[in-house]
């Protein structure tokens, strides 16, 4: 039952916060847009999503994107081909449609409880004042790496780069890791973006975190991934939350769990005037 909520809440917030969804690939004029593949993403990692290393974020993203153009040219090869028209598509088709139907129904039905649920501004507040430490953002940093198999590989970049500083040392860090890392963020100069402490791997938390900004780390650090030799760009300490910031947050959690209540014990009434039989 757990597992069910959590899939509605992560669907239901993707919907209500995009508010624009841009165009990642059109196959045969067709669109395949941020909105289809981030639900997909969500779904797929049980909203765990933005939790993943950048990495894997930047992996699993692209690998969606590839699946949902392969489905488009399948599905115009197939078009194409007269599968629409036979008899097994059709029948396939109707029983789709009949499941997505009750899918369908459940939906709607579980939206509009969710929508009637109301969440006074006394509460939301009394919440924030109440959970001071839910609403500090942690400490991030900015960093790049370069990912090679091979110790001696690692040892032979870092000394390469041993006299450069400042831009310099950025452009070369980005150019040697075009050319040489294995990891998806190559094409990006090694590119992770801003990450919270304890989000990468442990050796590579520990090392990145006690870096000085614009420097790379005198020596590789190994993980289950290989070798990496690690740019730090920037840090932004950690800072609490206002109260206007994550207000809307709060709301949208406090309606939550008020749903998930709501619903458990219109769950329970339904079974109880339900006639449910099972096959001995």
């Amino acid at each position: 039952m757990k597992r069910y909520y959590a899939a509605w809440m992560y669907s239901l917030l993707l919907s209500t916060t995009s508010v624009s969804a841009a165009v990642l690939a059109t196959v045969n004029g067709d669109e395949i847009t941020s909105n289809e593949v981030n639900t997909v993403l969500m779904e797929g990692t049980q909203g765990r999503f933005d939790s993943l290393p950048a990495d894997k974020q930047n992996e699993l993203r692209q690998r969606i994107i590839e699946g949902m153009i392969a489905q488009n040219l399948v599905y115009d090869d197939a078009q194409k081909m007269g599968v629409l028209e036979s008899k097994e598509y059709k029948q396939e088709l109707e029983a789709v449609v009949n499941r997505l139907k009750v899918q369908l129904a459940a939906k709607v039905w579980e939206q509009e409880q969710f929508n009637a649920i109301k969440v006074d501004a006394k509460e939301v507040k009394a919440y924030f004042d109440a959970n001071p430490n839910e609403f500090i953002e942690k400490e991030k940093v900015h960093a790049r790496h370069i990912l090679v198999r091979h110790k001696g590989q690692a040892q032979a970049i870092i000394a390469g780069m041993k006299t450069l500083s400042g831009e310099k040392l950025k452009n070369e860090f980005m150019t040697q890791a075009k050319l040489y890392s294995i990891g998806p963020s190559a094409a990006r100069g090694g590119d992770l973006g801003y990450f919270p402490r304890g989000q990468m791997v442990p050796p590579f938390n520990d090392a990145v975190f006690g870096m000085r900004e614009g420097t790379i780390s005198s020596v590789p650090v190994q993980s289950q991934f290989g070798y990496h030799v690690i740019y730090l760009e920037s840090k932004k300490p950690s800072k609490k939350l206002g109260f206007d910031t994550v207000k809307s947050f709060i709301e949208q959690r406090l309606k939550m769990d008020k749903f998930k209540e709501i619903m458990e014990k219109k769950m329970a009434t339904l079974h109880e005037k339900a006639k449910i039989t099972y096959p001995k």
